[in-house]
């Protein structure tokens, strides 16, 4: 591609998206260039503080479930509250607890303050990715999502480098760094982001009240959560399943953080293009190819005997990671009315929260019971269930022609009645929920907002099954 191509294509990538849109952008980007207390707690308990590893996985897993009890409530305080007044409580309460966590010594304390900083800081999720499909014109959210995953992987590659200077200075300043940098994007939220929760109108206040008992029942939807679960259970094995592996196969930290770093480079290197190749084809194909890819690039690490091997399997599930993500998270805005998205997000969220405090336990059982190379089939098996779980799902989903036909539109799947009736050449697709009409519709759905569950210690000879994994969907 010429140069000029690529300046053209950069300007396409980034024009048209609203200034609020670009500030949450930015708090992301901020919010991920500070994560670093996840990516060192491991090594911080266990050489700074002596702790052994179980201690260290006790931590890990409180941290985790204080991430699952704070989804629903988070998507909850979304749409009551608003958008804006939940970023500020997650994230102030987010800078408080970490730098808070820094100060504790006693074990019992600093399991407590590790569950406190869990539950806020992943209180966070279901608000901006709310607060993103209400500000982002439904045609653009692909871009919009696309761009705002990059900037976590992007911030989460410079923090991880980042976070081991720190730890050799002080681990104490690395909290404070952190506490810091989520005031900053409290304060960015606080300063440039207006309350984006849409004003109820006549018809909706007409309609019962979206209730987490809705959420349940919407049977479609709780289908996509499940599959999101599976999938996001074959993604955390990168980070807890596979260092373990590399470990017991005589790897040292080294050969895994060369091997991983693959994921992160590929990523801020091929999401944007590939988003874009993506953007208008069949969501369907799109969530059905990724999850087997998953599987399968996983599975194949069963026959990596070198770094170079567990690399090339890193690229192939690191694709199906590209892809997944922005497909999966624009089915979610699809399928969720709009006076409910923060507990529907809550929900997807809550997906996520469950995988990151089941893989540790699952990857180290499988392991230690019967190898590495079980789990590694076990990846491909529910890689391929979701696939076929996802082919089955999305052949229920009622598929209508676009009213407009443009050279690059495909049909989808139809959204909610709120979105517009008539569509332009690049509508986004989704799925009508009960008690509204479906509209009209143009391509697939968009992106999603992190990949939650990356960012363990990557210094350790041995990644502890529950090592704190760093929330990579703020």
């Amino acid at each position: 591609m010429s140069p000029v191509s690529l300046r053209r294509a950069a300007r396409e990538t980034v024009s048209g998206l609203p200034r609020e849109f670009w500030w949450l952008w930015t708090s992301t980007l901020v919010n991920r260039l500070g994560a670093f207390v996840a990516t060192f707690m491991a090594l911080y308990l266990t050489l700074d503080r002596g702790y052994s590893a179980s201690y260290a996985g006790l931590v890990a897993s409180l941290h985790g479930l204080g991430g699952v009890v704070s989804s629903l409530g988070a998507g909850v305080m979304a749409d009551r509250l608003g958008r804006r007044p939940t970023l500020l409580i997650a994230q102030s309460s987010t800078a408080v607890s970490v730098a808070l966590l820094g100060f504790m010594h006693d074990p019992v304390a600093i399991a407590a303050v590790a569950f406190l900083v869990g539950m806020t800081s992943n209180a966070s999720r279901p608000a901006v990715q709310a607060m993103m499909a209400d500000i982002v014109r439904p045609e653009d959210r692909v871009r919009a999502f696309s761009l705002n995953y990059w900037a976590i992987n992007l911030g989460f590659a410079i923090s991880s480098m980042a976070a081991g200077f720190i730890a050799e200075f002080s681990y104490l300043a690395g909290f404070l760094i952190e506490a810091g940098m989520t005031l900053i994007c409290a304060l960015v939220v606080f300063a440039k982001l207006p309350e984006s929760r849409p004003a109820p109108t006549g018809k909706a206040s007409a309609e019962p009240e979206v209730g987490l008992r809705t959420v349940l029942r919407d049977g479609r939807f709780m289908s996509v959560v499940g599959l999101s679960f599976l999938v996001a259970l074959v993604f955390q094995q990168g980070s807890v399943g596979l260092p373990v592996a590399m470990g017991e196969a005589g790897f040292t930290p080294a050969d895994y953080g060369m091997a991983i770093a693959v994921n992160g480079v590929l990523i801020v290197a091929l999401q944007i293009p590939v988003t874009r190749f993506i953007e208008h084809r069949d969501p369907r194909r799109l969530l059905v190819l990724s999850s087997l890819l998953a599987g399968y690039g996983f599975g194949l690490t069963a026959f990596a005997g070198s770094v170079g091997v567990f690399a090339l399997t890193v690229c192939v599930w690191t694709l199906a990671e590209i892809v997944n993500a922005p497909t999966q998270t624009g089915l979610v805005v699809g399928l969720s009315p709009t006076h409910g998205r923060g507990r529907y997000q809550g929900m997807y969220t809550l997906s996520w929260s469950v995988a990151a405090l089941v893989a540790p336990l699952l990857a180290g059982f499988v392991i230690d019971r019967f190898g590495a190379e079980w789990l590694w089939g076990l990846c491909a098996v529910v890689g391929t269930g979701a696939g076929v779980g996802y082919a089955a799902l999305m052949r229920r989903l009622p598929v209508q022609e676009p009213a407009v036909a443009a050279p690059a539109q495909e049909s989808g799947v139809a959204i909610p009645a709120q979105e517009p009736a008539v569509v332009a050449p690049a509508q986004e697709s989704g799925v009508a929920t009960p008690a509204q009409e479906p509209a009209v519709v143009g391509p697939g759905p968009g992106v999603r907002g992190p990949v939650p569950g990356r960012g363990e210690a990557r210094g350790q000879r041995r990644v502890t099954p529950g090592s704190v994994t760093a929330s990579r969907a703020q």
